[in-house]
């Protein structure tokens, strides 16, 4: 924390070899090495300007290392939305991008807002995200080559395609066990998805996706979690005109697990089929009903995991 009393926020730009590192407080740039001298270095030079808060954009997992590196160096490192920032840079005006000019608009943007520091996984946490991830990709793979079966003739090419099926396959299979044994063994994260399990509606891959890209389940508000979801609705409403409520951006993955979870809940579950039929008696089309159920049953595993509590049909209503 800085002794400062105006707080200093900083700001880094992450790329693969180096970062780029603006603060609040100074007009240069400082850039590092991504590797152990550079760290040590930008650790050094952290030190020496006290941050209240170090903000870095999210990065296709680039970022994450450096989190954990400040984390463990105690400092309170943040992770955000990069579309954010680039919205922030465009309401100051700033249309120009490089990575210096990057870092000081994260800082800037780290000012403005109020931040959670970024908690770093556990290995086996990690491990279960890297096999999540792994598997979709490996579906949409599937998906790609069975669409291609459609369009071609050559029994050459067919027969290249149906190898390259039958291996995505079994690889799907391999990593769907080592999921599934995680979940049944592995401490905090087996008690996690046995209470995301216990909802009817919600089985493995549903829960892997949950307590892998989810972590934040339980430790927000209602309104806090939809959002981060981009399952809440956002108002589209000037002067007289009245827009529909539409949903987005959040975390795409978790929201589609969560779609086709309610999809099923909609139907099995007494308690989500009640509020679904409800819904369409109001005469609410069929989408925006299950995203409400969605909502709900997110809004409802989230104040399970708060409070330790399995599925109960009579207190989750």
């Amino acid at each position: 924390m800085s002794q400062s009393s105006n707080p200093i926020f900083v700001g880094i730009d992450v790329a693969k070899y180096f970062f780029d590192l603006a603060s609040s407080d100074a007009r240069r740039v400082h850039r590092f090495t991504f590797d152990d001298q550079g760290l040590s270095r930008a650790v050094e030079h952290l030190r020496q300007v006290a941050p209240t808060c170090v903000l870095m954009e999210a990065t296709g997992r680039l970022e994450r290392p450096l989190a954990r590196h400040l984390s463990d160096a105690g400092f309170d490192a943040a992770i955000v939305n990069p579309r954010q920032v680039r919205d922030h840079a465009r309401a100051r005006g700033v249309l120009a991008k490089t990575d210096a000019i990057d870092a000081r608009m994260i800082a800037s943007f780290a000012h403005s807002i109020e931040t959670r520091p970024w908690q770093s996984p556990s290995k086996d946490a990690e491990k279960l995200t890297a096999l999540v991830t792994r598997r979709r990709q490996l579906i949409d793979l599937r998906i790609a080559e069975t669409n291609r079966l459609e369009r071609v003739e050559d029994d050459e090419a067919l027969d290249s395609i149906h190898q390259v099926l039958d291996g995505v396959i079994a690889q799907i299979k391999s990593i769907e066990k080592r999921i599934a044994h995680l979940l049944k063994s592995t401490p905090g994260i087996q008690d996690r998805a046995a209470i995301l399990q216990s909802v009817p509606g919600i089985g493995p891959t549903t829960s892997a996706v949950l307590v892998a890209e989810l972590p934040e389940l339980g430790t927000l508000n209602r309104q806090q979690i939809a959002k981060l979801v981009g399952v809440a609705p956002v108002n589209r409403d000037t002067g007289l005109f009245r827009g529909k409520r539409t949903i987005g951006g959040g975390r795409k993955h978790v929201r589609n697990a969560l779609y086709m979870a309610a999809l099923v809940a909609a139907y099995r579950n007494p308690v989500f089929k009640a509020l679904y039929q409800r819904l369409l008696a109001l005469g609410k089309p069929k989408k925006p009903a299950l995203i409400a159920v969605t909502r709900k049953l997110l809004t409802t595993i989230n104040v399970m995991i708060r409070n330790n509590q399995p599925w109960n049909p009579s207190t989750n209503t």
